[in-house]
């Protein structure tokens, strides 16, 4: 997805097939990990199909946030890929479904360690972490802003719907 040739309504569909590319074997390992990690809970949540949904939703948000940080910078001619800013909506919405949560976290202090952090805390720093990386930084290279855009959606969207949010193990069977 090239800002500019959205801005000029041309190559619409890359706002989609951009959430399904990666950078690299790293980039996609990392997405891979975290969606495996955070993506089973919100799809029980969800359902698949709202799931769906709600990823493409995430992404698009990411995307526009996105294009919204590059303004007139040179990023506004920078492509960028990756599902990192769909999977940053799963995050935003398991901070809201699962605050307390534990994840367990490889540690490197003293010794190598795997702590179990409550997911308000491991999310928040996550989350902080791209704010101040996308202050910090310019409009292009890693898209930060789209992770952070990402994420609030993902926030939002779970909102919306935490009311009938109840996993389906939890649920009563009805005859």
């Amino acid at each position: 997805m090239i800002p500019v040739l959205i801005l000029n309504g041309k190559r619409l569909y890359t706002l989609f097939t951009s959430m399904f590319m990666h950078g690299g074997i790293i980039h996609l390992f990392g997405n891979m990990l975290y969606l495996h990690i955070f993506g089973d809970n919100i799809e029980d949540i969800f359902g698949h199909w709202w799931y769906v949904g709600f990823y493409l939703i995430s992404g698009l948000a990411a995307s526009f946030t996105h294009i919204l940080s590059v303004g007139n910078s040179l990023g506004v001619y920078a492509p960028a890929v990756g599902a990192s800013g769909a999977i940053s909506g799963v995050l935003g919405a398991y901070i809201v479904l699962f605050p307390k949560a534990r994840i367990l976290t490889l540690v490197f202090y003293w010794l190598i360690t795997i702590i179990a952090i409550p997911a308000i805390f491991f999310l928040g720093f996550w989350f902080f972490f791209q704010l101040l990386a996308g202050v910090l930084t310019p409009g292009y290279g890693v898209a930060y802003w789209a992770h952070i855009g990402g994420f609030l959606a993902g926030v939002v969207l779970a909102l919306i719907f935490k009311t009938k949010a109840e996993p389906k193990s939890l649920r009563r069977e009805t005859l």
